[in-house]
């Protein structure tokens, strides 16, 4: 008997928030205990923002509506709907939606998110 070769993910794992954004991951560390990489579709309501950070992981961002205001060492790139972006590890970020419709996008990193590797600055 053979071990399958894919998983179907059904009930992704929503993550506990207190912002009002929304974050569902389909595949990593919380969900399917995937280190490797994360996939996570999240929504940004208007005027949402959290703190600097300064990742030791890869992402990607796919944004499907509305934008996303990315700071990357001080820089600021607007990220639209239909666009995507890469930021390598080590770079300090701070994702925001200071506009005033929600910010649907997909996020991807490798290795996996894990919340003791995004060095989170206070707010």
């Amino acid at each position: 008997m053979s071990e399958k070769k894919y998983f179907k993910q059904t009930k992704p794992f929503r993550v506990p928030t207190t912002d009002g954004k929304l974050i569902e991951e389909h595949f990593g560390k919380a969900s399917t205990h995937t280190s490797a990489f994360s996939v996570a579709h999240m929504v940004a309501p208007p005027h949402w923002g959290e703190p600097h950070q300064t990742p030791e992981f890869d992402e990607i961002t796919i944004v499907l509506r509305g934008r996303k205001l990315i700071e990357i060492d001080g820089e600021e790139v607007v990220v639209e709907a239909g666009e995507s972006i890469l930021i390598k590890a080590g770079a300090r970020i701070r994702y925001s939606n200071p506009y005033d419709e929600e910010t649907e996008y997909w996020s991807v990193c490798v290795p996996a998110f894990d919340f003791t590797k995004v060095n989170r600055e206070d707010a």
